[in-house]
């Protein structure tokens, strides 16, 4: 079976890139082994919105004498419903992905893909049985999975990773967070809202310790408001299941504590599949434990490119799609851009939502620049106030010398649906005075980003 490209994997790179190649008039094939979607819309993105959507719910419920409701009964979370609508809500996406690759006439094969030499790939299906495809071009985006360390061993029962977290049989009473990051920080917010208690442990001085600091100290302060445990600067240096409970020893600067719960979260990151796909035979140049590429997503083999969270860049969803479109807009002769990866948002789910683009305070001030930095709060927005949560705040970080946009830190309600405003302004090298001479509505959330920018320059009018 001949085609002009073969994509190893059907996640977000992967069905993305095979999509945008068939419209370019490629003859296109897809390899998957398990769910078309891949982790991302199965095991990641997707079911852990719905999961976070439910908790929001259960809390505005929790709290409709706020809002000027009474509620007549008690209100509680039935758990097994909320993981069966979660994994509902994947079921459809990955079906919907099935329609997207049908109509544009991309034939997939299901089966474990690996790379042969010659431009050559062998599928070996469930039953034992293989298969041989060939194409001129060929495209590993086979992701990955969360990463185990040596004294977190996962068993899928006490010691979990996030793939577990979605799907646990019943609601554990306690739970232990071992990473703050977006994948930890999610989860604490959805079980902690559930009812579960939850201790996030965070071996770094700040948790969601990528973004700006300001950001990571509201977060903590939001969580800690919550009821969650937040414990920084502090390492887990082991866990052992006694009677069906984790006993858990935590190295903090005071010293070694002790923590008994039901269930260990394992949220330390990912790790590429890389494993069993022919790379080493075909010499396929590994750095740093992802595969080396070029600009366009070629590796050192003829034929042969790697897109998404297997190379080297921000894993994220949006990121591989990026990168596929790019890999195949060259394949197909086209003349793509190279990403700029100092232009990628990021988003965290938890509640108050994260999101954030460019360098923070701290990055910008190592890069030598005089800054000119804007704050305004939610505090002080209608909208906000009107929506019932005013946590958090704006953060735009600006060149003093030219004005020009150098990062934005988002934290509050809805945040990750506005920060594409500031993406499309760094791209275009937007300035400060163009962002505040841009009317924004009132009332809105949005109008913050305009507040912000005033502030940075003595010009805000609402604080």
């Amino acid at each position: 079976m001949k085609y002009d490209l073969i994509v190893i994997g059907s996640g977000p790179g992967g069905y993305v890139a095979a999509i945008r190649a068939s419209q370019l008039g490629l003859k296109t094939a897809v390899v998957e082994k398990s769910e078309l979607g891949g982790i991302c819309l199965n095991w990641g993105c997707i079911p852990t919105k719905a999961l976070i959507k439910s908790a929001q719910v259960y809390n505005y419920m929790k709290h409709a004498d706020d809002y000027g409701m009474t509620v007549e009964g008690e209100i509680k979370p039935d758990f097994p419903k909320i993981i069966a609508r979660s994994r509902g809500v994947a079921d459809k996406m990955s079906k919907g992905i099935k329609y997207l690759l049908d109509k544009n006439k991309i034939t997939v094969h299901n089966g474990f893909g690996k790379l042969l030499g010659d431009k050559k790939v062998e599928v070996k299906k469930e039953d034992g049985s293989t298969e041989t495809l060939e194409a001129n071009h060929i495209i590993l985006a086979t992701g990955a999975r969360s990463k185990e360390l040596p004294n977190l061993s996962q068993d899928g029962k006490h010691i979990i990773g996030y793939r577990k977290a979605m799907t646990l049989e019943k609601q554990p009473e306690s739970m232990l967070v071992v990473g703050s990051g977006a994948i930890g920080s999610e989860f604490a917010y959805v079980y902690n809202s559930l009812g579960t208690e939850v201790t996030l442990v965070e071996f770094l001085p700040e948790i969601v310790p990528n973004e700006d600091k300001d950001v990571s100290k509201q977060l903590a302060r939001s969580f800690k408001k919550a009821g969650i445990k937040v414990m920084t600067n502090s390492a887990v240096k082991s866990v052992e299941v006694k009677d069906g409970k984790c006993h858990v020893s935590i190295e903090t600067k005071k010293g070694k504590e002790e923590k008994v719960v039901d269930v260990v979260l394992s949220a330390v990151g990912v790790t590429p599949n890389l494993e069993n796909i022919g790379i080493e035979e075909l010499g396929v140049e590994i750095e740093n434990g992802k595969v080396k590429v070029d600009d366009f997503y070629k590796t050192n083999v003829d034929g042969v490119y790697a897109i998404g969270d297997i190379v080297h860049g921000p894993a994220l969803a949006h990121v591989a799609s990026a990168e596929g479109i790019a890999c195949v807009e060259k394949i197909a002769g086209e003349n793509p851009v190279p990403i700029d990866y100092g232009n990628i948002p990021g988003a965290t789910y938890s509640v108050p939502e994260i999101a954030s683009v460019g360098m923070t305070e701290e990055q910008a001030k190592e890069a030598g620049y005089e800054l000119k930095i804007g704050k305004f709060p939610f505090s002080a927005s209608g909208k906000a106030s009107a929506a019932g949560n005013n946590e958090g705040f704006i953060k735009l970080i600006f060149d003093a010398k030219l004005g020009e946009l150098l990062g934005a830190h988002f934290i509050g309600d809805n945040v990750t649906e506005m920060i594409a405003e500031m993406v499309v302004a760094k791209k275009l090298e937007g300035t400060a005075h163009e962002i505040i001479k841009s009317i924004h509505p009132h009332p809105s959330m949005s109008e913050a980003i305009m507040e912000a920018a005033a502030a940075a320059y003595d010009e805000v009018i609402h604080i």
